[in-house]
């Protein structure tokens, strides 16, 4: 379909009334959901044909960030010629900007409160308005300005015009799609752990945003999960909300889940109206009782093990606290989760729930493990440095390293030590087993009792 009306059903148009489609003619509306600020409008009205042969229909309350490019249309006895998206909108500016050169009336009032009409040429409006009136140019004239009429090219919301061409006069269920920018849906996720840090009840929550400029009232509503792909397009809008979940009771899940090609889709079991600008949250599911296991893990960096990276002295080093979930059955999850933030509380003595962190998760599928890096440990310390480096030989070198580890809370605990290794390597030495847990991963289990600094001393090789 072309996007420009030939001047025959320009003028058409302006002679005679074009009948009028708007969301009161809906009989469905189905609206699907991407998360990438994308979504894919179906909807059914019943579209009113006038007259057989070639005529003209106005499609309107269609979102102002439609993509016209994207509208399809299936309707017995009709088929579209022509299309024209009219999306210049009537506002005191462009009513002014399309009288330019054309006469207008200036209604004034005097202190007494009477009124005068001045008769004016609009020039210009161009960072003001600029008046020609008798043989005076007047800039920004007082009053109010009153036109003759409504310019015809202006709408008062975004609307498609079609020409169609009818096989006969008819009431016809018009089924149209299109796709919009500017709906955009999230995951977000409520976990409260207990007081031992090894069971956590898990919420998931669906933040849908809509700036599309249409509302959809009672729409059957999906969401698809995934990484759709999309060309670059000129201008692309993206609109991010910053919505911060405070936790919620649990509720019964809402959505049923169901693969779609790559992807997961997410329908919700009612219909939901979508107002414009407006963000809407629904619940996804909730879990009890989920196992955790919670990590202290201290993590070098790769290039520490090639090079004289940290010279004579020490670094002290962050101990981060990681919260492992396996979403699993067995765990009372086993769903794919869309990616999304992860809020996690926990109770204090008093009984009230306070925030501890939070992560962003990626799309998880199911039987996967969920890692959260919701902080750093305050009471637990570790200091590092190299002790030794050695060139055995231009490509391989080795190098020593002690790392020490103090507890200062009053339970013991287990460090993990993880090393991203690369290259060829080996562990030649260390105070405490060492375990090669792919390629490129060294990991050490380091007990630390309460109140004691334990050290780690160890040295490896790296060739390549």
């Amino acid at each position: 379909m072309t996007t420009l009306i030939p001047l025959l059903a320009a003028a058409a148009l302006a002679a005679e009334p074009v009948p009028q489609s708007t969301a009161a003619d809906r009989t469905s509306v189905a609206v699907t959901v991407y998360n990438q600020n994308l979504a894919l409008v179906r909807e059914t009205r019943n579209v009113v044909l006038s007259k057989n042969g070639t005529t003209f229909l106005r499609f309107m309350d269609v979102p102002s960030q439609i993509n016209p490019r994207t509208v399809h249309v299936a309707a017995p006895g009709l088929t579209v010629l022509e299309q024209n998206y009219e999306y210049d909108l009537i506002s005191p500016e462009k009513l002014l900007e399309k009288y330019v050169g054309r006469d207008v009336e200036i209604v004034e009032q005097a202190e007494d409160l009477t009124q005068r009409t001045v008769k004016a040429t609009l020039l210009s409006t161009n960072g003001g308005t600029v008046y020609r009136i008798g043989d005076r140019i007047v800039i920004g004239q007082g009053g109010k300005v009153t036109l003759p009429e409504l310019p015809a090219e202006l709408v008062a919301r975004p609307t498609l015009v079609w020409s169609l061409n009818a096989t006969k006069p008819a009431t016809v269920p018009a089924e149209v799609s299109y796709l919009t920018d500017g709906m955009n849906w999230s995951a977000d996720y409520v976990a409260v752990v207990d007081a031992d840090d090894k069971k956590a009840g898990l919420s998931g929550w669906v933040t849908i945003d809509n700036h599309c400029g249409a509302a959809f009232e009672n729409a059957t509503l999906k969401l698809v999960a995934g990484d759709v792909r999309r060309l670059a397009a000129p201008q692309v809008m993206q609109m991010e909300a910053d919505m911060r979940m405070k936790s919620m009771a649990a509720a019964a899940p809402q959505f049923q889940e169901e693969s779609f090609f790559e992807y997961h889709l997410y329908t919700l079991d009612r219909p939901a109206t979508i107002k414009d600008n407006q963000t809407k949250q629904l619940s996804l599911f909730s879990a009890s009782s989920i196992p955790v296991t919670k990590r202290l893990l201290v993590a070098s960096q790769p290039n520490w093990f090639r090079n004289n990276s940290l010279g004579t002295g020490s670094q002290s080093q962050k101990v981060q606290v990681v919260l492992e979930i396996k979403n699993d059955q067995a765990s009372g999850l086993g769903l794919p989760l869309p990616k999304g933030v992860v809020r996690v509380y926990k109770k204090d003595k008093s009984g009230a729930e306070q925030f501890v962190g939070e992560d962003q998760i990626d799309h998880t599928p199911k039987d996967e493990m969920v890692r959260l890096q919701v902080g750093d440990a305050f009471d637990v310390v570790a200091e590092r440095s190299q002790t030794d480096y050695k060139a055995v030989s231009p490509r391989e070198l080795e190098t020593a390293w002690s790392l020490s580890l103090r507890n200062r809370k009053d339970e013991d605990v287990v460090v993990t030590v993880r090393e991203p290794m690369a290259g060829d390597w080996k562990l030649i030495s260390s105070s405490i087993p060492g375990q090669k847990i792919d390629q490129s991963t060294l990991e050490f289990q380091v007990p630390v009792p309460k109140g004691k600094e334990v050290k780690l001393v160890y040295r490896v090789g790296v060739r390549w």
